[in-house]
């Protein structure tokens, strides 16, 4: 296991580096931009195949920071909020307004009203290269994805031929379908209000060749409440439905349980100690503290629990991209990114994070990997469809706003200020 995935690229060229055997259809092509150099670097997997100078967010409209991936490709967009704007070549990143495009000014410094910049013949190029789905990382500072080996990350299973595909997983939808979804507001585009938006649906999607998106972070209060309905109504305190909602049935049921179980607990109504009594009681083991969800096709697939150690200690934010998937082998090739993320004081606390010495040490990655443990059903399912360019991503961050109808999982390390014109 390499030590940490921060890299610096040397100086980059204004004009593109174009690698003479990059196929349009590579699914592990990957977008690198760095605010600091402002550059972009395109990679499959360790190798650079692509470079070009870029102008993101100036000051007041920063361009926000985290892993993104290309939601809609149109050759050419004018922004409805800024005077008709031009912006050529657009590749959106969120539907909030952040895209790659086209521009006639990129000066090499931050110009942008949060969008990254590029120039004429670069934009074109990769407009060419990409397909909806490819992964951009925007980071602070030059990152380069390095090869990882640790028994952690999935590896491919033979695709199953005979029952069904979940059989024994509990699956629900994923904690983004709860979450508001933000207005189509078209910076990069003026028809948007007419573009298809998925539904989110706790569905299983069939088996096929789209490349997976899996997150793993720590848990929701929604979570916890939902599970908890669940196991409180089989204990026969009836709470209704699960639906994640501290309702009056569900406030009484945990008053009730407590009352009869002699349960004293303090740090809000469900708290850890809580969980704990719930889970004892009822025989289920330790409490969940996190959850893997994954995506594929920009469609929640499935949502499983996990646990993760030593919680008071922050997992950092990586990102890892599975490369030449073998299914007759059962082996992949993995590549990681660590970025720095900004959690605030007040999420640190909520979260119950106390140090952050091991999301900071050489070993992050390796580390936070470790400390992992999902469902072998929940692993087994990932490994089954698993494909090239897949990817995991492993955060405190928890599902961003930005994540919903449409995207695959959108994780933001550091905001911006509002996107606009590009």
């Amino acid at each position: 296991m390499m030590s940490r995935f921060f890299f610096g690229l040397g100086l980059l060229s204004a004009t593109a580096l174009v690698h003479p055997a990059f196929a349009s259809d590579a699914r592990t092509l990957q977008i690198v931009v760095s605010t600091d150099r402002q550059s972009l670097a395109v990679y499959d997997g360790s190798e650079v195949v692509a470079t070009s100078k870029v102008s993101t967010g100036k000051q007041g409209h920063s361009t926000p920071l985290g892993i993104f991936s290309i939601l809609e490709k149109q050759r050419y967009h004018e922004s409805n909020i800024y005077s008709d704007s031009p912006m050529p070549f657009m590749q959106r990143l969120t539907w909030s307004g952040i895209a790659l495009h086209e521009s006639g000014y990129v000066p090499n410094h931050p110009a942008s009203h949060g969008c990254v910049r590029m120039p004429k013949a670069f934009a074109e190029m990769l407009f060419k290269m990409t397909d909806r789905g490819v992964h951009v990382v925007i980071s602070d500072r030059p990152l380069v994805p390095q090869p990882v080996e640790s028994t952690a990350l999935f590896q491919p299973q033979p695709a199953p031929t005979t029952g069904p595909l979940f059989a024994g997983l509990e699956l629900r939808p994923t904690t983004s379908s709860f979450l508001p979804q933000p207005e189509p507001v078209q910076v990069a585009t003026n028809d948007a209000a007419s573009l298809p938006m998925p539904p989110v649906a706790p569905e299983i999607a069939a088996a096929d060749e789209a490349p997976l998106r899996i997150l793993i972070t720590r848990r929701e209060l929604r979570d916890n409440v939902r599970d908890l309905q669940d196991i409180l109504n089989g204990l026969g305190y009836e709470t209704g439905t699960p639906d994640g909602l501290l309702g009056p049935a569900t406030v009484q049921a945990i008053d009730d349980f407590k009352k009869a179980h002699n349960v004293v607990t303090s740090g809000g109504l469900v708290s850890p100690a809580l969980m704990k009594a719930v889970y004892t009681i009822a025989g289920k083991g330790e409490p969940p503290n996190g959850e893997v969800m994954v995506r594929q096709d920009f469609k929640p697939l499935f949502q499983a629990p996990a646990i993760i150690a030593d919680p008071q200690e922050a997992l950092g934010t990586h990102f890892f991209t599975a490369h030449n998937v073998d299914k007759l082998s059962g082996k992949a090739e993995w590549y990681g990114i660590t970025l720095e993320d900004d959690l605030s004081k007040d999420a640190r606390k909520r979260l119950g994070i106390t140090s952050e010495a091991r999301s900071q040490s050489l070993s992050a990655a390796e580390s936070a990997l470790d400390r992992i443990t999902i469902p072998d059903d929940a692993r087994r399912h990932i490994e089954d469809l698993l494909s090239s360019g897949s990817s995991l991503t492993i955060t405190d961050a928890g599902v961003s706003s930005e994540t919903g109808n449409g995207t695959d999982f959108i994780t933001i390390t550091k905001r911006g200020g509002l996107g606009g014109k590009g």
